[in-house]
């Protein structure tokens, strides 16, 4: 056991995992380096996995959130990135709402002491005996680097002498603030780096069109961002090559707003097609991925920001990580910036999502299976960017799923997947069918010939006597209509809701179904007479919609109580069908404990107008119910980002444990939470066989 002060613990605290803390503790110098950093050093900051490194200045240095936030505390620095490196950043100083330090946007970045190395390393400590150390270094003639405001330029050391205490390096400048050539120049030494850093262009101030160093990896319908005279503009690549008399690779962007200055025509030539002032051609290295994509809490930690995150990469060696249990709930999955951060029409999939893997395990076949290796990018995406890191950690950044939406785009199945809304059995039916070839999970019987898809919508005839209708009723009747029956049980059974669009809704409620008893609808199998509980052996259709009935449940009886009830003169024109009993069961009475088949309902996928949001079912009691919105709230306007929320709606038990003529009494505008929103507002519910979840 080993003391720690107070500073190193404060240090040690900014890092994530406790192996993450032993390592950087055990690395001595790296600590004692870190201590010395104050305001105004100039340092590097690494943002990424293979070692790029921006220039900045420290601006700040302590905790970057209240401690009522959910984020690790401890040390953490503000840096102002410098020169070319400005634009690279995720932050202008703020952080959790607060202004910690000032700088323009996207300029700043807050990183832990494990990120951030001084430019002189040694001039950080804080003894004047350790600058007189640092001094030496320099000595006359030596090529060096130093800070003038906001541009970085080179130079050879004169002599380096302290004044007031402080150390500072006369420089013959190779080149003045007007681009010739420089006389002498003093500078504080911890402005001054030894050797030229960079080697190449003197001037780092950053024009209009900045240099993307990940340019490369952009492709057409990359999402991207280009500053501009006016400030950054956002956009999709429509098409890359070469324009006459320009040398450069050029990117002709459509742009989120009127930004820009045609249709996708260049001197009369048509490249692309997009709304008018729409278009504008940019050089490809001027475009920058959409850091919209990349920030998940404005600043709050790098981590949450930069494209390749080491984090991440721990998460791609998850191989598997089960569904988020009942018990943790609360604890990874409740609150804001929880769920999947939604962004440019992504709803949809993210609502679909959230459902399908936050708490059920139902569909995880889909992230194992074997697929074609054209396929195997997608699915890793879907497993590693997107489901374990939901399970994991609770939240999913919004750029994961943009990738997602761009590999479903390239392989050709629609080429609006980047910007239009869609509907979430579109997304299923790609995903699950043409991409991961996915058996489907529904059998449906009619006629002798079996059906199969991936979800079931409900049709009514214009007859139905329904008002108030429960899930099982809806969809027995639907089932009643077209002569349906399951060929065998599903293990996950999706069903949309009788609606027409995002409009039309054929009833004002419809009340939850925890249960579908779905027994009667298989087409094999025994079944109990609905009167004496014996061994059923016919189904009549025409009792079903028969007033002396209940609503719920096919009328199916023994041949003792089929011919007392058709022995009424109303029900003599019936005609009772035959069902099909297995073998064996015909010489014997069935018990009346027969076992049901029934599956659990485990989410369901809400839309009002024009947004979809879920509601998962995660626990057995009534009032075990969480609401997920991906653009529950906004941080700032066209730059901003969306924060998803996720929260507990207890209130829906409340409403599921009232009788149905309390429930039809209730006025959806003064239904307590978002209760009303999921007995008014539900498109598709997402019902689990038990006995078939991966991880149960």
């Amino acid at each position: 056991m080993e003391p720690l002060s107070v500073e190193e613990a404060e240090l040690l605290l900014g890092l994530s995992g406790d192996a993450e803390k032993l390592k950087w503790y055990l690395e001595r110098d790296a600590l004692r380096a870190a201590r010395g950093l104050s305001v105004g050093t100039a340092v590097t900051v690494t943002v990424d996995e293979e070692g790029e490194r921006l220039r900045g200045i420290v601006r700040y240095i302590g905790r970057t959130k209240d401690p009522s936030y959910s984020c690790p505390p401890g040390t953490f620095f503000g840096i102002e990135l410098q020169g070319e490196d400005k634009g690279k950043g995720n932050t202008d100083g703020k952080c959790q709402y607060k202004t910690l330090f000032s700088c323009k946007k996207d300029c700043g970045i807050f990183a832990p002491f494990s990120r951030v190395r001084p430019v002189v390393p040694s001039s950080l400590s804080p003894s004047n005996a350790e600058h007189s150390q640092t001094a030496e270094e320099l000595t006359q003639g030596d090529r060096v680097t130093y800070f003038i405001g906001d541009n970085c330029r080179h130079g050879m050391v004169l002599h380096v002498q302290e004044k007031d205490g402080e150390h500072i390096v006369r420089i013959s400048s190779d080149t003045d603030e007007n681009g010739k050539r420089g006389g002498e120049v003093d500078v504080p030494l911890y402005l001054v780096a030894k050797g030229e850093v960079p080697q190449e262009p003197e001037g780092m101030d950053v024009d209009t069109t900045p240099v993307e160093k990940d340019s490369g990896d952009l492709s057409l319908n990359s999402v991207v961002e280009v500053t501009l005279g006016k400030g950054t503009s956002y956009g999709i690549i429509r098409w890359i090559g070469t324009l006459p008399g320009v040398k450069d690779t050029m990117a002709g962007l459509e742009l989120d707003e009127d930004d820009g200055v045609s249709d996708g025509t260049f001197k009369r030539e048509r490249y692309f097609d997009c709304p008018p002032k729409k278009a504008l051609f940019v050089k490809l290295r001027s475009c920058r991925p959409d850091s919209r994509f990349q920030s998940a809490s404005a600043g709050c930690s790098e981590r949450t920001l930069k494209q390749d995150d080491p984090e991440t990469d721990e998460e791609h060696k998850l191989g598997t990580v089960p569904p988020i249990s009942t018990k943790q709930v609360s604890q990874i999955l409740i609150g804001r910036m929880k769920g999947i951060q939604g962004h440019y029409n992504s709803c949809y999939m993210d609502a679909t999502l959230f459902s399908l893997f936050s708490c059920s395990s139902v569909l995880d076949t889909m992230l194992f299976k074997s697929t074609e290796p054209q396929d195997a990018p997608i699915q890793s995406t879907l497993l590693h960017d997107i489901v374990n890191p939901l399970r994991n950690k609770g939240f999913v950044e919004g750029r994961h799923i943009m990738k997602l939406r761009q590999q479903l785009q390239k392989h050709g199945y629609c080429k609006s997947f980047t910007t239009d809304e869609k509907d979430p059995e579109e997304f299923l039916t790609v995903i699950m069918h043409h991409i991961l070839a996915l058996d489907p999970l529904l059998k449906l019987s009619a006629g002798g010939k079996v059906q199969e898809s991936y979800c079931y919508q409900i049709f009514l005839d214009q007859n139905h006597s329904l008002v108030l209708p429960t899930v099982q009723q809806l969809l027995e009747h639907s089932f009643h209509t077209a002569g349906l029956k399951l060929a065998e049980v599903p293990s996950c059974l999706i069903l949309q809701m009788p609606r027409f669009g995002k409009k039309f809704k054929m009833f004002d409620k419809i009340i939850p179904s925890l249960e579908l008893d779905i027994t009667d609808l298989l087409s094999e199998g025994p079944q109990q007479c609905m009167l004496c509980g014996d061994l059923a052996q016919v189904d009549c259709t025409d009792c079903f919609k028969d007033p002396i009935f209940g609503q719920t449940g096919f009328k199916i009886f023994c041949t003792t109580c089929s011919s007392q009830v058709h022995s009424h003169h109303q029900r003599r024109s019936h005609q009772p069908a035959a069902l099909d009993i297995p073998k064996g069961y015909l010489d014997r009475s069935i018990p009346h404990a027969l076992t049901r088949d029934k599956l659990e309902l485990f989410a369901v996928l809400c839309i009002e107008t024009s947004h979809y949001v879920s509601f998962i079912k995660y626990g057995p009691d009534n009032q075990d119910w969480i609401f997920f919105d991906s653009m529950a709230d906004r941080q700032g306007e066209r730059d901003g980002f969306n924060i998803p929320e996720v929260h507990a709606c207890p209130e829906v038990g409340m409403y599921l444990e009232m009788s149905p003529v309390e429930l039809a009494n209730q006025v959806p505008r003064d239904m307590k939470g978002v209760a009303k929103r999921l007995f008014c507002d539900a498109y598709m519910y997402l019902y689990q066989s038990t006995s078939m979840c991966l991880y149960r």
